[in-house]
């Protein structure tokens, strides 16, 4: 059962991936959920770069996400991501869901960037 929902979240993120291109003036902003963890990332398809990232790993939050759900930490990515890419001088994305469904984590993950100022 999880390795044939594994699979087909591959074929959709294959599918959206096929439409969704990260350019230098809008990169990619793509997320990747894990059982216990969130990443997101800014990514610059053309040159093929990481511009930034972001996850529940990183030190800056990491003593935040204690005794917090799941979807409160993926906000404090999500505002921690938007914040690099902003500092960086880049202020519009392109949303990568990477096949999940917009809901729960990614969700919340996509709004909190919103609201430190990224634009979709």
């Amino acid at each position: 059962m999880k390795t044939e929902t594994r699979i087909a979240r591959q074929r959709r993120h294959t599918r959206v991936r096929a439409k969704v291109k990260g350019t230098n003036t809008r990169p990619r902003l793509c997320v990747f959920r894990s059982p216990n963890h969130i990443y997101a990332q800014v990514v610059d398809d053309i040159r093929g770069h990481t511009l930034t990232s972001a996850s529940t790993l990183d030190p800056e939050i990491k003593g935040e996400t204690v005794g917090k759900k799941k979807a409160d930490v993926a906000g404090l990515v999500g505002s921690l991501v938007a914040k690099r890419a902003l500092s960086q001088g880049i202020n519009q994305v392109i949303f990568d869901r990477g096949g999940y469904k917009y809901h729960g984590r990614v969700k919340t993950l996509a709004e909190a960037a919103r609201r430190e100022g990224l634009k979709f």
